[in-house]
């Protein structure tokens, strides 16, 4: 993958989101990134941040019991080691997704 698809998609990475498989394709993750990551994930009624919500046109948001796609939180780690971030230390002192996401973000900045 060329550095400039790996930073377009690093920065569509939010660490909460699972982009459909659709989605990934039309926004150029390779096709065997697709078929090696792509999973069934499946909602957690107990918390909010763990329950898996997509957009309806009549609705606005609903509630799924399970959606198949790739999270962008795997999807911006598996980039993050494509241009050389240290993940696996950054994952161990990183207490979410969304703050694991963030410092891979920073640290392909500062390089």
């Amino acid at each position: 993958m060329r550095p400039d698809r790996a930073l377009t998609l690093l920065a569509q990475c939010t660490g909460d989101d699972i982009w459909s498989v659709e989605h990934c394709r039309t926004a150029g993750v390779p096709d065997d990134w697709i078929e090696s990551m792509a999973d069934a994930f499946e909602t957690s009624y107990r918390r909010d941040r763990d329950t898996i919500y997509v957009a309806d046109p009549d609705r606005g948001q609903r509630v799924v019991h399970q959606y198949h796609g790739i999270r962008d939180v795997d999807l911006a780690a598996r980039i993050g080691r494509l241009l050389g971030v240290p993940v696996d230390s950054l994952a161990k002192v990183q207490p979410t997704r969304v703050s694991l996401v963030r410092a891979i973000k920073e640290a392909v900045m500062e390089d």
